[in-house]
């Protein structure tokens, strides 16, 4: 049984088959860009220095994960080619 918090007495369950009811935005869509906004400007974003040492560091993780993947890739296909015919190509 689902059961719903209510600040007077507690829990009370909910009826079988309901959901609980989601907020309504009570200020529109004006009020939700702005209120974005106000988010936004809080953010600290990375200089271009660091945006770019970063993309360095993620990229230099890719190819290395590409060839590790590549590397058991081969390694397996060796692998199942000698269990299934004995010998290699």
């Amino acid at each position: 049984m689902k059961v719903m918090s209510d600040d007077k007495q507690g829990t009370k369950p909910l009826p079988t088959g309901t959901a609980p009811k989601l907020p309504s935005s009570r200020r529109g869509t004006k009020g939700a860009f702005s209120e974005i906004m106000r988010e936004m400007k809080k953010v600290t974003w990375p200089t271009p220095k660091e945006t770019n040492r970063l993309t360095g560091v993620v990229l230099a993780v890719c190819a290395l994960m590409m060839i590790l993947l590549l590397t058991f890739s081969k390694l397996a296909d060796v692998v199942f080619e000698l269990l299934t015919t004995g010998k290699v190509k």
